[in-house]
C-alpha cells in the first residue's frame, strides 16, 4: 500500500530555495542560471506535488528534481570557465586584451556573512574546477563531499549504484586535483584580514604603488572577465595598473556583500565628463598568508552590480 502524506504547502517548497540555489550554482557556475533552475525546480515540484507520496524526504525529492533541471541545462553546452582555464598568464600589454565570445564565464554569487554556503566549497576557483567534471560526477561530488550525503542517498538520486557513485567520486577528485591546484583560503576573515582590506581600499583609491606593494603578494594573480587575459605576479599587475589600466587611478572602492565567500568591492572610475563616478568592476579579493593573493575584476557591471546591491552611479 502506498504511503500517505500530509499535503505539502508551497511555502514548504520555498523554504528550500536558498540551499537549492547554492547547489544549482555549483552545478551551473552562474547565479542567474541557478535562479532560473530553482524556479523551474519549484514549478515542477508544485505541478507534481500530488504524486509526492512521502516515501522519501521532501528535501531529497527537490534535489532530485533540481539535479535533473541542471542536467537539462548542461546538456550539450560548453562548460563555464575562468580566464586561467583558457591558457597561460599573458604579458601586461593592451594587445593581449581579448574578449572570447564563444566562452561563457563563471559568474560571482553573493554570499552574505550569515550564509552557510560562505566557505571554500563556493569559492570561485572551486566552482570553476567543478565545471571541468561531467554532469553526473559533478552532482556526485557536490552531494557527497559538499552536502555530506551518504553514497547510498546519492546513488538513489542519480539512479545508479553505490559503486557507481564511489567510482564517480574517485574520478572527480582526480580531475579536481589538476583543475584546482591553488589551495583553499581561510573561510572566515580574521581581524588582521579585515585591517588588510581596509588598507588595500585606501591604497587603491590613492593609487599608491608603495602602499600596494606591501599588501599584494609577490606571486599574486589578477583576471578580468570577460577578457581572457590574466596576469601572474605583482610586477606584471602593477605594469598593467600603471600602464593600460591607468584609467583606474582616482577610483572609488566601496564594500559590498561577499562574493563566493570572499570579500567583494564595487569599483567606480571617474566619469569621463568629470561628473561623479561610473561603475567599472566588481572586485573579488582572496587573501592568503596575510597578503592579497588573487583579484578578480568582473567588468559586466550592468549585470553584476544589481545582484550585489551596488548602485550604477556614484555622485562626486
Amino acid at each position: 500500500m502506498a504511503a500517505t502524506s500530509t499535503p505539502v504547502d508551497f511555502s514548504e517548497l520555498e523554504r528550500h530555495r536558498r540551499e537549492l540555489q547554492a547547489y544549482c550554482y555549483r552545478m551551473l557556475g552562474s547565479p542567474f542560471e541557478a535562479e532560473d533552475a530553482v524556479q523551474e525546480t519549484l514549478l515542477r515540484a508544485w505541478k507534481s506535488i500530488d504524486r509526492f507520496e512521502g516515501r522519501s524526504a521532501l528535501k531529497s525529492w527537490l534535489y532530485r528534481i533540481a539535479t535533473n533541471v541542471c542536467f537539462d541545462s548542461l546538456g550539450g553546452r560548453e562548460k563555464r570557465a575562468r580566464p586561467m582555464d583558457m591558457g597561460p598568464a599573458g604579458e601586461p600589454i593592451v594587445e593581449n586584451l581579448r574578449e572570447l565570445p564563444e566562452v561563457t564565464w563563471v559568474e560571482p554569487l553573493p554570499t552574505p556573512e550569515d550564509a552557510a554556503e560562505s566557505s571554500e566549497s563556493i569559492r570561485l576557483a572551486f566552482v570553476a574546477a567543478l565545471q571541468h567534471l561531467p554532469a553526473k560526477q559533478r552532482a556526485a561530488l557536490i552531494l557527497c563531499e559538499v552536502l555530506h550525503w551518504k553514497a547510498a542517498e546519492a546513488a538513489e538520486l542519480l539512479e545508479t549504484s553505490v559503486a557507481g557513485v564511489n567510482s564517480a567520486l574517485q574520478r572527480a577528485r582526480a580531475t579536481l586535483e589538476t583543475a584546482d591546484p591553488a589551495g583553499v583560503p581561510a573561510a572566515a576573515l580574521s581581524a588582521e584580514d579585515r585591517a588588510l582590506l581596509d588598507r588595500y581600499v585606501d591604497a587603491f583609491q590613492r593609487y599608491d604603488i608603495s602602499l600596494l606593494t606591501d599588501l599584494i603578494a609577490e606571486d599574486a594573480q589578477q583576471n578580468m572577465p570577460p577578457y581572457d587575459l590574466w596576469l601572474r605576479g605583482r610586477d606584471d599587475i602593477f605594469t598593467w595598473w600603471f600602464g593600460p589600466g591607468i584609467g583606474c587611478e582616482g577610483s572609488r572602492v566601496i564594500p559590498t556583500i561577499a562574493a563566493n565567500g570572499s570579500p567583494a568591492f564595487g569599483q567606480y572610475k571617474p566619469a569621463e565628463n568629470g561628473d561623479g563616478y561610473e561603475p567599472w568592476a566588481l572586485q573579488v579579493i582572496e587573501i592568503r598568508d596575510g597578503k592579497i593573493a588573487d583579484m578578480t575584476f568582473f567588468l559586466d557591471t550592468e549585470r553584476v552590480f544589481p545582484l550585489f546591491g551596488l548602485p550604477l552611479r556614484l555622485d562626486g
